[in-house]
């Protein structure tokens, strides 16, 4: 599976750790303690977000890439 959600990639003081945000999939988290880490984790979630929504029944939301905001 090939993903292609736009990630939001920062550094938390408070956690101590990279914070992954994926906006199109809501609640859809992942960190780590190196950048590296936190995407590769964020990749794992994605994968079960996207399972669970399946047997759940939910719709998939298509990737859009950037978002832009006003």
């Amino acid at each position: 599976m090939s993903i292609k959600y736009e990630l939001i990639i920062y550094w938390s003081e408070e956690d101590g750790a990279f914070i992954v945000e994926v906006p199109e999939l809501p609640g859809c988290m992942a960190d780590g303690e190196t950048y590296i880490e936190a995407v590769s984790n964020a990749e794992v979630v994605i994968r079960e977000w996207i399972e669970t929504a399946q047997e759940l029944g939910r719709s998939i939301p298509t990737p859009k890439g950037r978002l832009l905001y006003a």
